[in-house]
């Protein structure tokens, strides 16, 4: 039904991606609040009608997942918005936001059935069966898979941290829903009513599945390393160029979906007319604009090919650091001669583990105490961490 909806009412030749993306997005926003509804409406009556405490809940639960749907939409709308002067990435951070927002809310969800369900255990009910129950939980079932289907799938598809937020609700719904119906169809057999013990082990996995959409989100918002691929792509367009000679520190900013900035260290000829260079790099960040819709800006890094002095100074400050830690790598390397010439600057990057924990100023030493003649040196090291 999802892609007959989408194919019948957004029309794709029409829409570039992201208007696309948006489209569908809200799309489904409404059908999940149509959908639930629905189920808030069967369950509530089913429920009152057989004096059901639990369908009752489980239908307000599904209320709340209709208004869910329609943060979604808000969010989406929100997300939608262009770049404003306020916020020149734009707010493809809305989405992440509301998924925050999302988890908060079946956390909260998680404890209401905690609590209820440890008074049903503490003060058990008589049990009843119901047919009307079994079929209005069974729906719910089938509904609630197939909420999570398309969730799921078209979160996946546009990477939409919303969507993948309003699939786990469903998902959880489901389990949720089965223990319900398998205590529904065993409490009558053996004359004790489940329900208190299995609205428990639903909460904990409600609690299991929050915590994991949460630390998704917190770790996005913070700010998470680039994927391989996203990083080795970049990699294999810049090193195409017969001009580079290197390329390293390649950093990945993602402001939402649909907004990413990268940034990447190129090493070339030294001697080369700068605005060859220019000319050149700049074709490159095109191609990544292009390709991969990512904002790239490059710093050069001019190296001296066919200095002696340079090399010599480069491979034994190399052989110094491999020595010292065969973790730790060098980059960006490049000498200034003082107004004195016996006095040479050596400036480079350090690049060390995460787990590292000496500062520049407890590992400059370690290094200047090797090289010989280390008075006519004068070390400018920076002390970076890997970018992946």
């Amino acid at each position: 039904m999802v892609s007959f909806l989408v194919s019948r009412m957004i029309k794709k030749e029409q829409k570039d991606a992201n208007t696309l993306r948006y489209a569908i997005c809200k799309l489904l926003g409404y059908i999940g609040i149509g959908l639930n509804i629905f189920l808030f409406v069967a369950k509530f009556l089913i429920g009152y009608l057989v004096g059901s405490v639990a369908i009752k809940g489980d239908a307000i639960n599904n209320l709340t997942d209709s208004m869910s749907n329609i943060v979604s939409i808000f969010s989406f709308n929100l997300s939608q918005k262009p770049a404003d002067k306020e916020h020149p990435y734009g707010h493809g951070r809305t989405e992440t936001i509301a998924a925050l927002f999302m988890g908060m809310l079946i956390v909260s969800l998680g404890i209401d059935m905690l609590q209820q369900s440890i008074e049903k255990v503490l003060n058990p009910a008589p049990v009843h069966f119901e047919w009307a129950a079994i079929i209005v939980l069974g729906i719910s079932i089938l509904t609630k898979l197939y909420m999570y289907s398309y969730n799921h799938r078209y979160g996946k598809a546009y990477q939409s941290d919303l969507l993948e937020a309003n699939a786990i609700d469903s998902r959880n719904d489901v389990m949720g829903t089965t223990l319900v119906l398998a205590s529904t169809l065993i409490s009558p057999l053996i004359n004790y009513d489940l329900d208190g013990i299995v609205g428990i082990v639903v909460s904990g996995i409600i609690f299991y599945s929050a915590y994991g959409l949460i630390k998704e989100v917190v770790s996005t918002l913070l700010g998470q390393a680039p994927s391989e691929e996203v990083v080795e792509r970049i990699e294999e367009v810049i090193q195409q160029s017969p001009m580079v000679l290197s390329v390293h520190d390649i950093a990945v900013h993602t402001y939402g979906p649909q907004c990413t900035y990268a940034s990447a260290h190129v090493e070339v000829d030294g001697t080369l007319d700068l605005m060859e260079v220019h000319t050149e790099v700049d074709r490159l960040e095109r191609i990544i604009a292009k390709e991969m819709n990512i904002e790239l800006v490059t710093h050069v890094d001019p190296v001296l090919l066919h200095d002696t002095l340079t090399k010599n100074l480069d491979l034994r400050i190399r052989n110094i650091v491999r020595n010292i830690d065969p973790q730790w790598t060098v980059q960006d390397f490049r000498i200034k001669k003082d107004e004195n010439p016996q006095h040479i600057h050596i400036f480079f990057d350090l690049v060390v583990p995460f787990e590292e924990k000496r500062s520049a100023s407890e590992i400059e030493p370690l290094i200047a105490d090797e090289l010989k003649n280390k008075q006519y040196y004068r070390l400018e090291m920076r002390v970076v961490h890997p970018y992946r």
